[in-house]
């Protein structure tokens, strides 16, 4: 096996791993917006900022975690990524303790840029570790670890702090005001034990991530494809980058609400909170089938770019369907959201760091700041969701122009590469 492929394949086992980890912290959203909209009496856009304190340390991040990662490489960076997780997994403690629904937003964006961190260092460091063409699969392995599990996450959490959720629901509608403030804190303090087992866990991670052999590959990150940056003053200048951070804005947007809206969805359509605390999963199941499909095909069957295209008329026909449908059936359309979603992010990476040289890692940054998306869309999402003239279902439609975007994107990517 030559050295590149060695690199290749050590990369990918170890950071399989840690991808693994990273989905189970980023995927018990979906468990945690319908359980703090109980234990701290929430509307649905505010039960939203979930997401958006999660996901908007990303964009805030993203900047000064390359400029981290510049002073410690990657897999220092990494480690710090995942000590700082471990402090926000720790802040859930005085938060469930005193039921301070912003002290659970601070905790989760502390969790988040520790995650930036991670995924700025990750990302370029699995795309950079073997041949372009097939960066697409490998992110797909890595996508494998992530949404399996971001599967076990809502399921196992939902069963610690959600077990009782349909009668707990109806205890708080008919308690005197002592008895449900009572039931409300017990309810908090659920999370403190499995936060605190994340919190110890990321910091053996952490020590772990600094006894591996994973390699540094900083300077071939650094080499890559320098000529195809020759005359660019700037990371502006590559088109295939800035509309491609648009097409990853739209994407985690709209991947996040599948996720993490379901089950407050399920529940508008009047299924009980003990079914619908689980169908988060069944998004994750369908974009695991569907990563499961990018190793299959890209890029031996199919390109990255048609994969793409591909992955957006799915994802156009299935909002529509979820909208015009009800009752399980509209949930399951956007549980298959997952299914279409799969592939935009190991799709839409390459093809926007495609050519980039010395601007690769600037680039990178850029990109993660686009998941901020996930903290945008889910919000606007709630905000129409509490509108009566709109609701729950007709709010989805908001995910139609996103999709169309990235099917444009993946049209016409090839010829913004080549723009000089």
């Amino acid at each position: 096996m030559s050295s590149n492929k060695k690199t290749a394949f050590m990369a990918t086992v170890i950071l399989g791993i840690f991808f693994f980890i990273f989905g189970f912290v980023t995927w018990l959203n979906s468990t945690l917006i319908p359980y703090l909209k109980i234990a701290c009496e929430l509307t649905t856009f505010q039960s939203q900022l979930v997401a958006f304190a999660f996901y908007i340390s990303y964009f805030v991040m993203a900047l000064p975690s390359s400029i981290i990662l510049e002073k410690t490489g990657f897999k220092k960076g990494m480690m710090l990524g995942l000590l700082v997780m471990a402090v926000g997994a720790f802040l859930f403690i005085p938060a469930a303790q005193t039921r301070t629904y912003y002290l659970f937003l601070a905790g989760l964006f502390v969790i988040g840029t520790g995650l930036s961190l991670l995924q700025t260092a990750s990302n370029p460091y699995i795309t950079i570790a073997g041949p372009i063409e097939s960066a697409a699969r490998r992110i797909s392995i890595m996508g494998i670890c992530n949404k399996v599990a971001g599967v076990l996450a809502p399921v196992i959490m939902g069963a610690v702090i959600l077990a009782d959720a349909g009668t707990l629901e109806n205890d708080i509608k008919t308690l005197d005001d002592a008895a449900r403030i009572m039931r409300l804190n017990e309810l908090a303090g659920r999370v403190i034990l499995p936060y605190t087992i994340m919190g110890v866990s990321l910091i053996v991670l952490a020590l772990l991530v600094y006894f591996s052999p994973l390699p540094n590959i900083e300077q071939q990150e650094e080499s890559v494809d320098e000529n195809a940056s020759t005359g660019k003053s700037s990371v502006l200048q590559f088109p295939n980058l800035t509309f491609g951070v648009i097409a990853l804005f739209l994407y985690v947007g709209v991947e996040v609400m599948a996720g993490d809206t379901i089950s407050t969805f399920g529940q508008s359509q009047g299924i009980s909170l003990d079914d619908a605390k689980n169908f988060g999963a069944y998004t994750l199941s369908a974009m695991v089938i569907g990563y499961i499909s990018g190793i299959l095909l890209i890029p031996k069957f199919i390109s990255q770019s048609k994969a793409l295209a591909t992955s957006a008329v799915v994802g156009v026909l299935l909002s529509l369907a979820a909208v015009f449908s009800s009752g399980y059936t509209a949930v399951l359309f956007i549980a298959l959201l997952g299914l279409a979603n799969a592939l935009m992010w190991p799709a839409i990476w390459p093809l926007a760091i495609d050519g980039l040289g010395k601007f690769t890692k600037t680039g990178s940054a850029l990109l993660i700041m686009a998941i901020a998306g996930g903290a945008i869309l889910p919000l606007i999402w709630g905000k129409l969701a509490d509108l009566p003239t709109v609701g729950h279902q007709q709010a989805y439609l908001i995910m139609v122009p996103c999709y169309l975007f990235i099917l444009w994107y993946s049209i016409n990517v090839k010829s913004l590469t080549k723009v000089k």
